[in-house]
């Protein structure tokens, strides 16, 4: 079964929301910036920077294919 480019992208912004969460979390538990609230912070980066691009391509299909039906 094939999965969207929509309920990926989706899945990705939410990972991403995900990600930030527990990257505040960890800033606001330990008292500043340590490696791993970067690290989530650059994770969070790439899934919500992935979720865009997939939830556009998605965008771009389905207007190609309804020009495509227009003709």
């Amino acid at each position: 079964m094939r999965k969207s480019a929509l309920l990926s992208g989706i899945l990705y912004l939410i990972l991403g929301a995900l990600f930030t969460y527990f990257a505040v979390q960890s800033v606001r538990d330990h008292g500043g910036w340590g490696f791993f609230s970067y690290i989530l912070v650059i994770l969070a980066t790439f899934d919500i920077g992935t979720g865009i691009r997939l939830i556009s391509f998605h965008c771009f299909i389905k207007r190609a294919a309804r020009k495509k039906q227009e003709r």
